[in-house]
């Protein structure tokens, strides 16, 4: 795929932030001034995928050295990713440690209303070692108000909403993906569910991500470092990812012991 078909694809999927990072990379690396590996590089290796990657090897992603991988379920109450049907327990029968994300429209519905949908089409968990708990993607839209419109009061309340019911369903905390800039911007810098989510965190093109009100550069979980990565399995770019722990304790977030 050429650059410009890349950019209008991530550009769909992530909005103009992923274009733009796409854009300086190729820049950068055109010019040789390609940023440098993350400094946690020997965290455990992850991905993301959604419908976006198409059909995957998941066998080939195993044995490539990936131990876990977030997947797309659903997107506010109406929304199954085409391929979680297929990705899900594909990635399960390979051994890759999965869990599965919804993508948050906190103007559309109510933060209860997705926790319910997600865990009923794809975001439950259970204690089989092979499922971590469900990730809510918290980022701008790909157009309309990167706060879907609400106060930052009324998005606190909608996360809130969420992650009560998603607990109530599932025993689980829901992990957080988000920025730091989406984060402090929608929230107030909001530090309330710092103490109870774990952390995902996106940060691109840094040796050390930047980090939202709450958590601090100990507490993050997951760190996806690029979106255009490269992985065995999967054809075109991939978002790659870093576990911040041992496989034990990956482990143990998974069975939540």
């Amino acid at each position: 795929m050429n650059l410009f078909a890349t950019l209008r694809n991530l550009r769909r999927r992530h909005g103009l932030r992923a274009a733009v990072v796409v854009l300086l990379s190729a820049v950068m690396t055109a010019t040789g001034l390609a940023v440098a590996s993350p400094a946690q590089a020997q965290g455990l290796a992850g991905i993301d995928v959604s419908n976006y990657q198409g059909s995957i090897n998941w066998t080939s992603v195993k044995n490539s050295g990936i131990q876990f991988a977030y997947i797309k379920a659903t997107e506010g109450t109406t929304f199954r990713d085409a391929r979680f049907n297929t990705n899900y327990p594909a990635a399960h029968a390979a051994g890759v440690i999965r869990g599965a994300y919804h993508f948050a429209r906190p103007n559309s519905s109510t933060g209860a209303a997705q926790a319910n949908f997600f865990a009923s089409n794809g975001g439950a968990w259970s204690a089989d070692g092979l499922t971590l708990p469900g990730a809510l993607d918290l980022e701008a839209p790909p157009s309309g108000a990167a706060c879907y419109g609400l106060s930052t009061t009324s998005m606190r309340n909608w996360i809130t909403d969420f992650y009560n019911t998603y607990k109530s369903r599932t025993g689980r905390d829901v992990v957080i993906y988000t920025t730091a800039s989406w984060w402090n911007t929608c929230t107030g810098s909001w530090t309330g569910m710092a103490s109870k989510s774990p952390l995902w965190i996106a940060h691109w093109g840094v040796s050390a991500p930047s980090l939202p009100a709450g958590w601090n550069n100990t507490t993050w979980t997951f760190w996806q470092y690029t979106s255009t990565g490269s992985v065995s399995g999967i054809s075109g770019n991939v978002d790659r990812n870093y576990f911040n722990g041992s496989a034990s304790r990956l482990l143990a977030l998974a069975n939540n012991t």
